[in-house]
């Protein structure tokens, strides 16, 4: 009976001697956080050897793989369409110059002392230097301007249950609530919960997303009113749709118009 109680007062003796070591670490790891003493991590970073990453940073093991195109927030330039024009015009040679360049349905200009050059789809400094290029064949380092004149103004596209469908052009920064407004508003038989903004990525995809304008307007609160970008359409449904992709590829937009049901 001694023997077992003896036993058991060194188990107790240990534990706490486990116990005080394990809270002089916990205290010691405070502190150098809060002194700013480099830690095992930063110490391994600075010696050159990398930290291990926790694997919650590493991956999203409970997300599954994104299938479409991974995107930047940028800001995109204005590219040159059929039915631009510009000036043109040389700081050394004025004789060059040229007003009121028109892009042709097939997106070449006629330049003077030059010929036809493709230009459709360029941002102005690309033009700028793509002119550059081409006058350099008869001048030596040409100074060029380029100044846009007539070109396609920022415009979104309201359809569906609004009271005016159709194009309209975008005077400063406009929200999604906004652009339905100068749409007429909503029409009886629109389903506000379910507002489809769709934004074209690029030649292939296309975003769409679905707005719950009904919820914004009903909590008072408009933080989560997108601001519109120029081309963008905004589709107001009839009834429910079930389902939408966050992605989805140009050729498929067709199947979600008209998404009304009759």
């Amino acid at each position: 009976m001694m023997m077992k109680m003896g036993m058991t007062k060194r188990l107790d003796a240990a534990t706490r001697v486990v116990l005080a070591v394990m809270t002089i670490s916990v205290l010691c790891a405070a502190q150098a956080v809060v002194s700013g003493t480099p830690t095992a991590a930063s110490s391994a970073a600075t010696a050159g050897t990398p930290a291990p990453v926790p694997a919650a940073l590493t991956a999203d093991a409970g997300k599954p793989p994104v299938t479409g195109p991974q995107f930047n927030k940028r800001t995109p330039r204005y590219h040159i369409e059929a039915g631009d024009t510009f000036d043109l015009t040389f700081e050394l040679s004025p004789e060059f110059n040229q007003l009121g360049v028109a892009v042709q349905p097939d997106g070449f200009v006629t330049l003077r002392s030059v010929g036809e050059v493709k230009v459709a789809g360029e941002t102005v400094p690309e033009l700028t230097e793509t002119l550059r290029q081409a006058y350099s064949k008869i001048l030596n380092n040409p100074l060029i301007s380029v100044v846009l004149k007539e070109f396609e103004k920022p415009y979104f596209i309201a359809d569906g249950q609004v009271s005016k469908p159709g194009k309209y052009e975008m005077h400063g920064t406009m929200t999604l609530t906004q652009a339905i407004a100068v749409a007429g508003g909503f029409q009886s038989s629109a389903k506000h919960s379910q507002v489809v903004l769709f934004r074209r990525i690029d030649d292939q995809w296309t975003e769409a997303q679905l707005i719950n304008v009904k919820k914004m307007e009903n909590s008072r609160n408009l933080k989560e009113d997108p601001v519109l970008h120029p081309g963008d359409m905004l589709f107001v449904p009839k009834n429910t749709l079930s389902k939408i992709d966050r992605v989805i590829p140009n050729l498929s937009m067709g199947s979600y118009l008209p998404l009304a049901i009759p």
